[in-house]
């Protein structure tokens, strides 16, 4: 059965995720032949994000309570503006770490994995196995994005479990084969002759094997220009 993957998706999940990671990996640090280094990194890496987490969210909800007041002094029809917002405390930084945070966890998750001393067991106590997912292969189709970036267009898409995908581009005259792609993401390199412009259009399918899988992808488009 397919796996989920382990990372939560959003910043407050992967606050959760690391603080049970770092409380947890301290015994496995022999079986799963770990630095002390490697258990420093981990506590100095969970400690400096769950405080700009934190903090990022104390500062969100005092700015939104200084546009309330500052709303309310404008346009206020009560009789006082009442107390003045205070500035949350943040309290003390940790040790400022580099950046990626999330690359070294993820690159130490690889390593964790493949030591000898690996047992799914650990991997389950540690929250670095997904949960398992079903799959509807009837109704599942990729969701696709569309961003511009220097070597061409980048079609975003996901695996979910799946071999490939099968993308298919309009450029003004309907919708043909433009290649399989089994790596996200992939790169359309076809370029427009200079001074013009037109709106390309993607939808893909996924394939397992060599069989098409599931729906069709919902149409992306994206203007270019020569």
């Amino acid at each position: 059965m397919a796996k989920a993957y382990y990372l939560p998706a959003d910043d407050a999940g992967k606050v959760a995720w690391l603080n049970n990671l770092a409380s947890k990996l301290s015994p496995y640090q022999g079986p799963l032949g770990l630095s002390a280094a490697d258990l420093t990194s981990v506590a100095a890496d969970n400690a400096f994000f769950t405080y700009v987490f934190n903090s990022q969210k104390q500062i969100a909800a005092y700015s939104q309570q200084w546009t309330a007041f500052k709303n309310s002094a404008r346009e206020g029809k009560t009789a006082n503006l009442g107390t003045t917002p205070v500035v949350p405390s943040l309290g003390a930084t940790p040790t400022t770490v580099a950046p990626g945070i999330f690359i070294r966890i993820t690159a130490l998750v690889a390593r964790i994995k493949v030591a000898p001393g690996y047992t799914e067991s650990i991997g389950q106590a540690l929250g670095i196995i997904g949960a398992d997912q079903t799959v509807d292969l009837n109704s599942m189709k990729p969701i696709l994005t569309t961003t511009h970036a220097a070597g061409g267009i980048i079609v975003g898409w996901t695996k979910q479990g799946m071999s490939g995908v099968e993308i298919h581009v309009d450029r003004g005259t309907g919708f043909a084969f433009l290649a399989v792609d089994t790596v996200p993401d992939y790169t359309d390199t076809t370029t427009l002759p200079a001074g013009q412009s037109a709106l390309w259009k993607y939808k893909a399918i996924y394939r397992q094997n060599d069989d098409r899988v599931g729906q069709w992808s919902d149409v992306v488009s994206l203007a270019v220009a020569g």
